[in-house]
């Protein structure tokens, strides 16, 4: 993963962190529970971004790029079809 991407990623993380914060803040202090939830939905559409980021950059370095020295120095060495298998059961987790 590249520098940038690695940075916006980072940037995008804190955001939530700090979503999350203000959820708790407004669950102590009581707040209206329809704009709990609103904020609570905003975080589940951040982190929902996050991870098609994060899939997407999974399938451009580590499975398009596998075997080509750019995909990520912790992916392993697989065949096509564990590739996919992977790909597979990576979509299933993300999309519950």
């Amino acid at each position: 993963m590249n520098n940038d991407r690695q940075q916006r990623l980072k940037g995008r993380l804190n955001r939530i962190v700090g979503q999350v914060g203000g959820i708790q803040r407004m669950v102590e202090e009581d707040r209206y529970c329809v704009d709990i939830l609103t904020q609570i939905a905003a975080v589940r559409s951040a982190l929902d971004t996050l991870g098609v980021e994060l899939l997407t950059d999974h399938i451009e370095s580590c499975v398009l790029g596998h075997g080509t020295e750019s995909e990520h120095h912790c992916a392993q060495p697989m065949s096509q079809e564990t590739l996919i298998a992977e790909v597979k059961t990576t979509l299933s987790r993300f999309l519950k």
